[in-house]
């Protein structure tokens, strides 16, 4: 018979955060796959377990998701764990779990914490429904046509931010979502965790210096209200629109497709695709 692949949830920060029954499916399985076997390795230590680990990230997961269904199939366990919370939510494990289905290996759930709903909860925004994005893109051209296909959501939105762009984020939130309730929340149950409340401006001034945005970052937006649409329609050009504008000033089709797909970080494709898309939408409302 086949072995079982657990997905165990781990500590975000206070290592006391963790499951009797974590710690249980830990210490009893064949092999714990893990981003950093050394930073595991302290969790481990910390209770006593000497179960073997062996890396699996993001830069050898094709190749380990192989390796690990083999195990799998061998009759062994496997636990999958990442560096911190819940494995998949923003971290490598999607190929060995759906390895592991497709070769009718059963998957058990060990749940646990997880930053975003850490965060959602100690938010203090409306959180009956919300809006998970990962991390946004690096670059700002293209976070900020991500920030505009998401404006509309009449949800808490909630993403994942490295310390040295959340000013910058911020920055482009406020510029693609207009004046809006935000939290940003960081070291969650570490020593210096904070919740930062307030407008996107307030924080994007506040966490202006790289110095005082440091650790774990997780961002929360309010939602679009029925009363924002208007102004928010307006807030930026669609890419017809645009592309439309860029022919007024002597482009021909092809080049003004480019530059406005340049301008807000989409592929060429992409950008053919919402064109299209834009288009049909506007025919079939006239």
């Amino acid at each position: 018979m086949a072995g079982t692949l657990y997905i165990v949830a781990t500590p975000i920060g206070n290592l006391e955060d963790i499951t009797h029954r974590a710690l249980r499916v830990l210490s009893e399985v064949d092999l714990i796959a893990c981003e950093d076997t050394r930073h595991t390795r302290s969790l481990l230590s910390r209770y006593g377990i000497k179960t073997r680990t062996i890396s699996y990230h993001e830069h050898n997961e094709r190749a380990r998701a192989a390796q690990l269904s083999a195990v799998l199939e061998s009759g062994r366990t496997v636990a999958l764990v990442s560096d911190a919370g819940t494995p998949l939510i923003s971290d490598p494990g999607f190929r060995l779990v759906r390895a592991a289905h497709e070769r009718g290996i059963p998957v058990v759930s060990i749940p646990g914490p997880t930053a975003l709903v850490a965060a959602v909860v100690a938010s203090g925004l409306p959180v009956d429904q919300f809006f998970f994005g990962g991390f946004l893109p690096p670059r700002s051209s293209a976070r900020r046509a991500r920030l505009e296909q998401l404006r509309m959501i009449p949800a808490t939105l909630v993403f994942y931010e490295a310390p040295h762009r959340l000013a910058r984020t911020l920055k482009d939130a406020y510029a693609m979502l207009g004046e809006r309730d935000a939290v940003v929340v960081r070291e969650l149950t570490k020593i210096h965790e904070e919740v930062a409340r307030g407008h996107l401006s307030d924080l994007a001034r506040r966490f202006a210096s790289r110095a005082s945005a440091r650790g774990e970052i997780v961002l929360l937006i309010g939602g679009a209200l029925a009363g924002d649409e208007p102004m928010l329609a307006n807030a930026t050009p669609s890419l017809a629109e645009r592309v439309r504008a860029l022919e007024s000033q002597g482009l021909d089709a092809k080049a003004a497709l480019k530059q406005a797909a340049r301008e807000l970080g989409l592929r060429r494709s992409e950008a053919y695709r919402r064109l299209v898309a834009e288009r049909s939408t506007r025919h079939r409302d006239s």
